[in-house]
């Protein structure tokens, strides 16, 4: 039986004799289905021209990616503390190297990923590291695999240990998370998946229920990301592309883009 990924999400789904007739995460208006049609591949053949990529952007967080890009070409961030690694958000390709690097920094004690396009594989990761998977329960439609290391947790917010926490954020996704670090100096770090996407010049964010397709979330829904984000402090933001990195004043940014957004959307003054 194998374990079939989609070529343009990563998404994996149950072992099959024969290749799934849809992708459930592409069929939906947030993703798309390439106009060339759905395609898949698995994890075996994917490694067979790709490998894994490592990028240090902090003492102890470091970026994993995939090369040649595969599917949305989003980064894994690992994220190194004193109670355990933690990898936030995941990627199709788990191989030898990564695996034996995970291993060697010590394994993972947690996965947490910020919403449904990054589900990816992270049932073989959890697997392969003996580690729980944190998802916000109402993504949970979304899982196409199921996995007895899947945690549904459902609070406004999820404390793993004394300087990582998970925070509901909403907006792309009903579930939609981030994740807020302390960071090595105490200024706050947030690791933003595509809740939160950090725009080319590094100088403002955007909420969007539609990258691909272009299509915004209403001013209500960015007013409720911002709130939510609001009590967090934080000076830097790592997002899921590897341009996506905001060195300082990122909590000012994100208050400071949502007003933009709102006002754009409903006029000045309003």
């Amino acid at each position: 039986m194998t374990i079939f990924l989609c070529s343009a999400c990563g998404t994996s789904f149950d072992e099959g004799e024969h290749l799934p007739k849809t992708c459930r995460i592409c069929a939906d208006e947030r993703q798309y289905v390439p106009a060339s049609g759905q395609a898949w591949t698995t994890m075996e053949d994917l490694a067979l021209d790709h490998h894994n990529t490592w990028l240090q952007l902090e003492p102890d967080l470091i970026a994993i990616q995939t090369v040649p890009a595969f599917a949305i070409n989003e980064r894994a961030l690992l994220l190194r503390t004193p109670a355990g690694n933690v990898l936030w958000d995941c990627i199709a390709l788990l191989d030898e190297a990564t695996n034996a690097i995970i291993h060697a920094l010590g394994g993972l004690t947690a996965i947490a990923i910020s919403h449904p396009y990054y589900y990816t594989t992270m049932q073989d990761w959890a697997v392969a590291f003996d580690a729980p998977i944190y998802l916000h329960p109402a993504d949970k439609d979304w899982i196409c695999r199921p996995s007895d290391h899947i945690r549904l947790w459902e609070d406004d917010a999820l404390v793993l240990s004394s300087s990582v926490t998970l925070v509901h954020g909403g907006g792309h996704f009903g579930g939609g998370t981030v994740l807020h670090w302390t960071g090595e100096d105490g200024h706050g770090v947030l690791l933003a998946g595509d809740i939160v996407q950090v725009t080319p010049g590094a100088d403002h964010v955007s909420f969007v229920w539609s990258y691909p397709n272009m299509l915004p979330l209403s001013a209500a829904e960015v007013r409720s990301v911002a709130d939510r984000l609001a009590p967090w402090r934080f000076e830097r933001i790592y997002g899921a592309f590897s341009h996506q990195n905001v060195r300082q004043g990122g909590h000012d940014m994100v208050a400071r883009s949502a007003h933009r957004y709102i006002e754009r959307i409903q006029g000045p003054g309003r």
